[in-house]
């Protein structure tokens, strides 16, 4: 048995639509000559969705956008210790983007590490594929594919990262609306960067109160976009009346747009999980939070979408996760 930390990696299943036919990026390493989903390990303090959009851009010099998972493969390596690495589907993102400019520069992979990219029709991919593992998971984004469920939406919803305590502030005299953060959380709130754009997120909304604002803050402005405030998602508006936050919430689920990142408060979330709940299938509401505090602070509910024809939008996946710090 090793005494060394287990290894996290992570990676994603890129895809488009060429001439109506589904294609995927496969990368080949000369050392193990071989046919693989692009994927590496994690930096140090790294989270797992922006080592992925870090390894992928590496290994095939496509930037990408993040949007379902597709799941995580564990083994044994051979010092003892596990080895996980987690997938996404993704999508390729223009460098002309501001997404793509707030991102560091990735350095590309050496040719003796990967020296062939090719887009590969999906069923030639399965072919190509050399591990079982991968074929499995191209296998899941077939199956979405086929079902009308890969081509999503994303809507992620952010409790506000730590702030200062309400006996604290102004010496329990400060008003609610202008409570700040603490340091942690304003650290915390720049870690929502590398996050908010692993998905591709382009639209910010937030209750217009201090600790929410400056949770979307560091994006809102490395990103250059406009940030709306809604007053439904303050503490006191949410109390006087909770519908309009789950109507918002549900009409963001519903709509087909750009990625949507939400700040709230603490007390709004039971309002914003029950909208959840109502467009989930029961193979994932087990995995939305049915508690208080429903989530931390600086945690992210992100929920993929999809709406087949004729059909009431849905939500086809859902993961949970905190920026890095």
């Amino acid at each position: 048995m090793s005494s060394r930390p287990d290894v996290v990696a992570a990676g994603a299943l890129v895809w488009r639509v060429s001439n109506r036919k589904l294609e995927v990026l496969l990368i080949h390493r000369p050392s193990y000559d071989d046919w693989s989903i692009p994927k590496g390990k994690l930096n140090n303090g790294e989270g797992t969705p922006v080592a992925a959009i870090r390894e992928v851009e590496e290994e095939t010099g496509v930037p990408i956008y993040l949007g379902q998972p597709l799941g995580a493969v564990s083994y044994k390596l051979g010092d003892g210790r596990k080895k996980t690495t987690y997938y996404w589907a993704a999508q390729p993102l223009s460098i002309s983007t501001k997404l793509f400019k707030v991102r560091p520069h990735v350095a590309p992979a050496k040719t003796t590490e990967v020296d062939k990219v090719e887009w590969v029709p999906a069923k030639k991919a399965f072919e190509r594929l050399t591990q079982e593992s991968d074929r499995d998971l191209l296998g899941k984004l077939v199956d979405q594919y086929n079902d009308d469920k890969l081509n999503t939406w994303t809507l992620i919803v952010v409790r506000h990262t730590r702030a200062m305590k309400r006996s604290a502030w102004k010496k329990g005299k400060g008003s609610e609306e202008t409570r700040p953060l603490t340091p942690a959380g304003e650290k915390m709130a720049k870690e929502m960067i590398p996050l908010l754009s692993a998905y591709g997120v382009t639209r910010l909304i937030s209750s217009p109160w201090e600790r929410c604002v400056a949770t979307v803050r560091p994006y809102q402005q490395a990103m250059g976009i406009e940030l709306e405030t809604n007053e439904c998602l303050t503490e006191a508006a949410h109390e006087k009346k909770s519908k309009p936050v789950y109507r918002l919430v549900d009409n963001l689920l519903g709509t087909n747009e750009a990625p949507v990142a939400l700040c709230a408060h603490r007390p709004t979330l039971p309002s914003i999980v029950q909208a959840f709940l109502d467009r989930a299938p029961h193979s994932i509401t087990k995995s939305i939070p049915n508690e208080d505090p429903w989530l931390a602070t600086g945690e992210a509910l992100v929920a993929h979408v999809s709406q087949r024809r004729g059909r009431k939008a849905r939500i086809v996946a859902l993961e949970k996760l905190r920026p890095s710090i």
